[in-house]
């Protein structure tokens, strides 16, 4: 059987990482996605988290996220 595989990035927000020097991730958007994503049939394959740069200064987390089904 072959499978078909979807990724998703959710990133923590802008604003907060700016002026907070931090922010935490948004657990209800991902919760959202991956429940979106549930709704069709897709199943979570793997996740990790990773820093990205904003703007030279800052650094933000973001979750990336795999998703994958047996394809039609």
């Amino acid at each position: 059987m072959k499978k078909e595989y979807k990724v998703e990035v959710v990133k923590e927000g802008a604003l907060g990482t700016i002026f907070l020097g931090s922010s935490k991730m948004p657990l209800k958007k991902m919760e959202e996605v991956m429940n979106k994503y549930g709704e069709d049939g897709w199943d979570v394959e793997f996740q990790l988290v990773e820093k990205r740069r904003l703007l030279f200064l800052w650094s933000r987390e973001a979750a990336i996220i795999t998703f994958s089904r047996e394809k039609n």
